[in-house]
């Protein structure tokens, strides 16, 4: 599948079944035409910080092989070309730690992914929508 040259979401998301999910729900509301997924923290750095197009939004989980959500956040905070995109964190982490930490680096939004179906599908629906739709980002 060749990429498109505008990217709306960057999904770093390791579980390839809640990728899928993720994928589907934004596809329904039209929203997932533009996505680029990556299975890793370094993955992430990688295409931020490589000749990829920045995306509008990074889906970002925390609980990521070789490089933990927490550190890509950081670096994305830290560098002057990717602060200024919007990152949402979708995980299963509930740890209060977790939550301090990610608002504490800038993170835009916490959320936990619900475990049911019909509940996971309309979260990613609504923050696709929210993001991509309603939200206004510098250009």
């Amino acid at each position: 599948m060749k990429e498109p040259q505008e990217i709306d979401i960057l999904l770093v998301e390791d579980n390839p079944n809640d990728a899928e999910l993720t994928l589907r729900a934004l596809r329904k509301n039209e929203l997932g035409a533009r996505l680029a997924i990556v299975r890793d923290g370094a993955e992430a750095i990688d295409y931020l910080f490589g000749e990829k197009p920045r995306p509008k939004v990074v889906f970002l989980d925390l609980k990521l092989p070789k490089i933990d959500g927490i550190e890509v956040l950081r670096r994305i905070r830290d560098d002057s070309r990717t602060k200024s995109i919007p990152v949402v964190v979708l995980t299963s982490s509930q740890e209060e730690r977790d939550i301090a930490e990610c608002y504490k680096l800038g993170v835009n939004s916490y959320i936990v992914k619900p475990v049911e179906f019909d509940k996971f599908y309309k979260t990613v629906s609504d923050i696709g929508m929210y993001w991509l739709v309603l939200n206004k980002s510098p250009l």
